[in-house]
């Protein structure tokens, strides 16, 4: 899935999602008129967290089931 961002001044402007960089792109064509000379975009492939979590914990980028303790509160006595 593809996700079209449109930056336009001070504005920001996430569309989509598209199954297709294509489609991101044809809908940019109608929607860039519509926007000033000086608006940016971008098209981001959007990552499925399940996915990335998995690609992540086999690169050994993230300790897999490691309790590193954050959020926890603690008893002082």
């Amino acid at each position: 899935m593809y996700l079209l961002t449109i930056r336009d001044g001070l504005h920001t402007r996430h569309v989509g999602p598209y199954p297709s960089p294509k489609q991101a792109a044809d809908d940019l064509d109608r929607l860039l008129p519509l926007c000033s000379e000086r608006a940016r975009w971008q098209i981001h492939a959007l990552e499925d967290p399940e996915h990335l979590i998995a690609a992540l914990q086999s690169a050994g980028s993230v300790a897999g089931g490691r309790d590193t303790g954050a959020g926890r509160f603690s008893h002082v006595a």
